[in-house]
């Protein structure tokens, strides 16, 4: 048996462990990604997880609003 058997080709997980679900946009905090694209990253071919990792810039600006505190309750 080779080494080559446990050599994976492909696009590593965007995981920065900073695992946390945002409770209204239901994405992590951490990686961008949805629930079902982390339970499923193990099993996408690298195709389908290179479109993941391009849509991963354009979710950023759905978790960077500020939605309460002072400057929410000062309606800027």
């Amino acid at each position: 048996m080779t080494d080559e058997v446990w050599k994976r080709d492909g696009i590593p997980s965007p995981c920065v462990k900073l695992c946390v679900v945002h409770p209204e946009e239901r994405i992590c905090v951490g990686c961008l990604r949805t629930i079902e694209e982390i339970t499923a990253w193990s099993r996408l071919t690298p195709e389908a997880r290179a479109t993941v990792m391009a849509d991963l810039p354009a979710r950023a600006p759905r978790l960077a609003r500020r939605r309460g505190g002072r400057m929410g309750r000062a309606g800027r």
